[in-house]
């Protein structure tokens, strides 16, 4: 490491296992401290602006999900928590909790007349396309100051690692 480089909170805990186990190469670590640390960190700060608007970061999820649907802001149950990653026990609670606050409802679904589909409200509408314009100012600025070359070379390596965690 460069010595006049900003040591971060990581750097302390490579320093005591390099001591402790010097045998180890603790290099990747660092790199997924570090990336465990942020995650946290900037869940922080994601969630000040969830609360801004009243919100937590699941409810966020589910209508920004609906949002990105596209017209009319519509989704099958089972496309909508497959799409969050949960299960349909979690989803149904969730939906309820939305339903109950006027931000969602449940329509019949005109392909399967058994089902039902979940569709956001005028007022689910307006508030997720308030939040999602805080939020998407908020991530730029958490990152604004990165220099352009940093910001690049952080979206590629991370997507890199997602690929391969994914498979």
């Amino acid at each position: 490491m460069d010595e006049n480089q900003r040591k971060d909170a990581v750097d302390l805990i490579l320093k005591q296992w390099a001591r402790e186990r010097p045998d180890l190469d603790v290099t990747a670590m660092g790199t997924v401290g570090r990336m465990k640390r942020g995650s946290a960190l900037l869940q922080r700060r994601l969630e000040q602006v969830f609360n801004e608007f009243n919100m937590s970061g699941w409810e966020f999820d589910v209508l920004a999900t609906l949002r990105r649907s596209g017209a009319p802001y519509c989704l099958a149950p089972t496309a909508l928590f497959s799409a969050l990653m949960v299960t349909s026990g979690t989803m149904t609670h969730r939906m309820q909790r939305l339903e109950s606050a006027g931000l969602v409802e449940r329509i019949a679904n005109p392909e399967d007349a058994r089902s039902n589909l979940v569709q956001l409200t005028a007022e689910g509408l307006a508030l997720i396309d308030r939040a999602v314009e805080a939020h998407t100012a908020n991530m730029t600025s958490m990152l604004e100051p990165l220099s352009e070359d940093e910001r690049v070379a952080l979206d590629k390596g991370l997507s890199a690692l997602l690929r391969v965690l994914e498979e």
